[in-house]
């Protein structure tokens, strides 16, 4: 059977549709790069924004007259009754498999995505992906240090370790991120390692084994770590559990040892309890910070969610924001690209998000 896979959201994910393409590949199926070459298609789907719910259920009804098996994964089933709106779809599970040491179907031969873990230790009231990823559940060290030696003799040159908080890793058995990088970094070999977000609260805890960690060479200098808005009031409603003044030590302290780390950081604009003033702060965090990436998102109530049931502010209040946090990451952002020019004059395998 020729197989088409559609896959939306996060390194996580994409690397789900690799070990789906993988073991359907194993089975003699064939994977095709077309709609119209396939006799099925499965969706990987995500549940982090309605702007990608919305792509996705557009998208399967623009197949659903093709005549073809249709089969959805990912998060959005956890959160949205696709069922009901697609009756002739397939609910199949690519989320509670086998991660690592099974076959892989990389479209991208140099870069090899590794989960760490799943799930988190969260209850963010605005998140969805807990619904559909559970508590955290980390990897044994030796089956990912397999995992990772087989990606690097595969020829893939950057490695991304990721998973829904990476700073939490270890917690449920014993061990921590550092410790596990440390491990990778005993393997042979020329390559990269790019280390995924990770949340303020669980890096306090690590910071300085990591910042070592982060020292040698072989580690992209790349932090991402979501503050989400400026605002202490506004935190706390989120239930995010670190303070602004913590995510400003963390970054003054990871610049200060590693002078050419990049910062990448998450906002949320139009959180339901947002004021002008919180949203204010945020835009004064960012003008101090001023992180190298910002991912921008307006808030979008995602459906079994505790902010879902709060007061919403008006859209056009939401763009407005959106517009003039844009508005200030692009008035510095040519520093931005200037200096990343610079610095990797030289460096062939560096990559910015």
């Amino acid at each position: 059977m020729k197989v088409f896979i559609k896959t939306y959201g996060c390194q996580a994910n994409i690397n789900d549709s690799e070990i789906l393409a993988g073991s359907l590949e194993k089975q003699g199926h064939k994977i095709v790069e077309t709609e119209e070459e396939a006799d099925k298609i499965i969706i990987n789907s995500c549940s982090v924004k309605n702007k990608t719910q919305s792509k996705i259920i557009y998208y399967i009804s623009q197949l659903e007259n093709d005549g073809k098996s249709i089969e959805v994964g990912g998060c959005l089933p956890s959160t949205l009754d696709l069922k009901k709106r697609f009756p002739n779809i397939s609910i199949i599970d690519t989320i509670n498999t086998n991660k690592l040491n099974t076959p892989i179907y990389r479209n991208n031969k140099e870069i090899g995505i590794i989960q760490i873990s799943q799930g988190c230790l969260n209850t963010c009231t605005f998140c969805a992906t807990k619904l559909a990823r559970g508590n955290l559940k980390s990897y044994r060290p030796g089956d990912i240090k397999r995992q990772f030696e087989k990606a690097i003799k595969a020829g893939c040159k950057i490695i991304y370790l990721t998973s829904q908080d990476n700073g939490c890793y270890g917690k449920d058995i014993k061990t921590s991120l550092p410790e596990l990088v440390k491990e990778l970094l005993a393997v042979e070999g020329e390559y990269k390692i790019r280390i995924g977000m990770m949340n303020p609260w669980h890096l306090r805890k690590i910071n300085k084994n990591l910042i070592e960690v982060y020292k040698d060479k072989r580690i992209q200098p790349f932090l991402h770590i979501p503050v989400q808005s400026g605002s202490e009031k506004v935190l706390k409603e989120m239930k995010r559990i670190h303070t602004v003044k913590e995510f400003k030590e963390t970054v003054n302290l990871f610049r200060k040892e590693i002078p050419d780390i990049d910062i990448a950081t998450d906002i949320i604009v139009g959180f339901p309890s947002e004021t002008e003033q919180d949203f204010q702060d945020t835009l004064n965090l960012i003008k101090v910070i001023k992180p190298e990436i910002i991912n921008i998102a307006a808030f979008s109530s995602r459906p079994k969610t505790k902010a879902a049931k709060m007061k919403q502010i008006a859209s056009e209040i939401i763009k407005e924001r959106t517009k003039r946090l844009n508005d200030l990451y692009l008035s510095y952002r040519p520093q931005v690209e200037e200096r990343f020019l610079e610095k990797n004059k030289s460096k062939k395998l560096a990559v910015i998000a």
